[in-house]
């Protein structure tokens, strides 16, 4: 099984995701990593990315999907996934794949990000996020305003895992 955590910045993503991962003892695949360094400098500067800058970073993630999936292990993949075309360029095809969304109230990410250090990501750009996202129906969603431990427990609930 290779369970995407998706959602905007500030959701937690990386965090949900690493501590999942190791209470699960599946490897970890950081979305961030696998983006070209044009994608980085531009946010950097606060600029979105648009559909053309996020199509190499997402076939570049869907081969890594790929991989894990060839070799039979289990991850926990971190990637926003924001729209449904985004979500077929990562999992067409493959049953293995399963999404689930971190959602929170606006304010709580706005909050996040003031108190996030060290990430590429700068606060502004979570309105363009919030902007491109498209509400994925179907698709399991976690609310990720308790603690960390506490989602991890109720994602391994509700995926049954």
């Amino acid at each position: 099984m290779i369970v995407v955590l998706m959602g905007v910045t500030g959701a937690g993503k990386t965090t949900v995701g690493r501590l999942l991962a190791d209470r699960l003892g599946w490897q970890f695949v950081e979305g961030d990593d696998f983006h070209p360094s044009a994608n980085v400098a531009k946010m950097r500067r606060g600029e979105p990315l648009d559909d053309a800058d996020r199509m190499p970073w997402l076939r570049a993630l869907r081969h890594r999907i790929d991989d894990l999936v060839a070799a039979g292990a289990s991850a926990v993949v971190a990637c926003s996934a924001l729209r449904p075309s985004y979500r077929d360029v990562l999992a067409a095809g493959r049953p293995e794949v399963v999404f689930v969304w971190l959602t929170a109230p606006v304010e709580v990410l706005r909050d996040r990000l003031r108190h996030r250090v060290g990430h590429f990501m700068p606060p502004a750009l979570l309105e363009s996020q919030l902007a491109t996202l498209e509400t994925p129906p179907g698709i399991l969603a976690q609310d990720v305003t308790p603690l960390p431990e506490a989602i991890v427990a109720a994602l391994r609930t509700k995926l049954g895992i």
